[in-house]
């Protein structure tokens, strides 16, 4: 009775009155109601009102910067799911991370989606700079959002590295203890920082508790907070358009428009469950690696950092430890940060959407990924078999021989393969293209070297006697 005399006009329902609640304003006279409005009014937040027909083309974004979205929410919810379960002292990580694996239901799957969740952020993130580096996004008006993507990717490395410490075994100790390590190498203030970061002389109960707070709290609200601005910056600059070879400019005035709303959330929802569906079953499949309880007193041989920092590793044993930690790291924040800024000079193409710039431009790339490895695998042979400067140069500092001549002599061979390019007809952006090439595959090659190729006391051997 009660619920019937709202439909004839007396009095409001009890079910009416708590709607009414919650919704102060009747019911939008719309086919599916107000929850369809607040979706869309918080998608159109977010996106555009109505998109380019050509800005929905998966081969010239693959989405990454979605899905690098939808890997850091699998993260935070399953984060939010384990810390129920862990404890950060280190008497109860490890023994919490076992009881999870073995005592919770879906325990083990929590935690292999939250680890390969991490991994996956970390290497769309990687993905989703390089696409918007070889097809010129970061051009006027987007080169803060280039930054705001580097500081992103940077976040993205640091919470995977406090992450790394937390369950305690001895993967995480002594690959925390390695590049804590590196950290101490940097002059003045290093030796500081580590200790900082330690809480001591080495890696201890104060290092997890202060890895905790970071990898909880710190980085992933600065990582909201970034995403969010990100992506106001990314509808405000407007999408970068997908152009062909000899394309002129796109007239954006007179492309054809759709609404979002269902064209792009349909494509957005579509790569998003696929992936999710991909990330599910590998999680269910593979599980995260768990050694056994972390023991100060037993490093491992070889002891290596993890994955994303073997690159650095790799080249501490060619390198001073100063020019890797300081000088190596500071010319290349310099050389992104600046990028956006000097890649595109007033005579230069318009080359923003086409895929590696231009036809010279798709050769050079493809040259310089085959002249990163090749090069990059020779000088390690040749300097881990053949080539002693420090023992050649004794008279001299090692930091000398051994940092300052070394990168000085590679510093001085790209300015002038970059003077041979400019020489051969190559425009600044085309150069450009060529250099970042050849530097990340060269560390990228530098990083498998390192992971597969280096067995007992790090040496060289080959990947499957590892």
């Amino acid at each position: 009775m009660i619920l019937a005399q709202d439909k004839v006009g007396n009095h409001p329902s009890f079910l009416e009155r708590v709607r009414r609640s919650i919704w102060r304003d009747p019911l939008p006279d719309t086919e599916h109601g107000r929850a369809r409005q607040v979706l869309e009014d918080l998608i159109l937040h977010l996106h555009a009102t109505r998109v380019p027909v050509r800005a929905l083309k998966l081969t010239y974004s693959f989405g990454l910067g979605g899905l690098a979205i939808l890997f850091f929410l699998v993260l935070v919810f399953t984060g939010v799911l384990l810390l129920f379960v862990y404890t950060a002292t280190p008497e109860d990580a490890y023994a919490s991370i076992q009881s999870l694996e073995s005592e919770i239901w879906m325990g083990q799957l929590v935690r292999n989606l939250h680890h390969w969740s991490g991994n996956a952020l970390l290497i769309v993130a990687f993905l989703h700079m390089l696409r918007v580096f070889y097809t010129g996004a970061f051009h006027t008006p987007r080169e803060f959002n280039w930054l705001l993507g580097l500081s992103l990717l940077l976040l993205a490395a640091l919470s995977n590295f406090t992450g790394y410490l937390l369950p305690w075994d001895q993967l995480a100790y002594w690959a925390t203890t390695i590049v804590t390590g590196m950290i101490g190498y940097i002059p003045e203030i290093g030796e500081g920082i580590k200790q900082w970061l330690l809480g001591g002389p080495e890696v201890g109960g104060p290092t997890l508790r202060t890895f905790f707070a970071f990898h909880i709290v710190v980085f992933p609200l600065l990582m909201a907070i970034i995403i969010s601005y990100h992506i106001w910056r990314v509808r405000k600059d407007s999408f970068s358009l997908p152009r062909a070879l000899d394309e002129p400019p796109v007239d954006r005035r007179t492309l054809e428009r759709v609404t979002t709303i269902p064209h792009l959330i349909n494509l957005e929802l579509a790569v998003g469950l696929l992936v999710l569906a991909l990330l599910i079953a590998w999680a269910t499949w593979v599980d995260a690696p768990l050694e056994p309880a972390a023991n100060p007193s037993h490093p491992p041989n070889p002891a290596k950092a993890a994955w994303y920092f073997m690159g650095f590793q790799e080249l501490l044993l060619h390198f001073h430890p100063l020019i890797v930690t300081l000088a190596i790291p500071g010319l290349a924040a310099a050389a992104l940060i600046l990028l956006p800024y000097w890649d595109r000079r007033a005579h230069d193409p318009d080359v923003e959407g086409i895929w590696f710039r231009s036809r010279r431009g798709r050769r050079l790339a493809a040259l310089n990924a085959v002249l990163g490895v090749v090069l990059t695998t020779a000088l390690v042979i040749v300097d881990e078999f053949w080539l002693d400067l420090p023992g050649l140069l004794d008279f001299l500092p090692e930091l000398v021989s051994n940092g300052v001549l070394p990168l000085g002599a590679i510093v001085l061979g790209l300015i002038g393969y970059y003077w041979v390019l400019g020489r051969r007809g190559a425009t600044t952006s085309e150069r450009h293209l060529a250099l970042f090439t050849l530097l990340v595959v060269a560390f990228i090659t530098l990083t498998a070297i390192g992971v597969f190729c280096r067995g007992e006391n790090m040496k060289l051997m080959f990947p499957w006697k590892v």
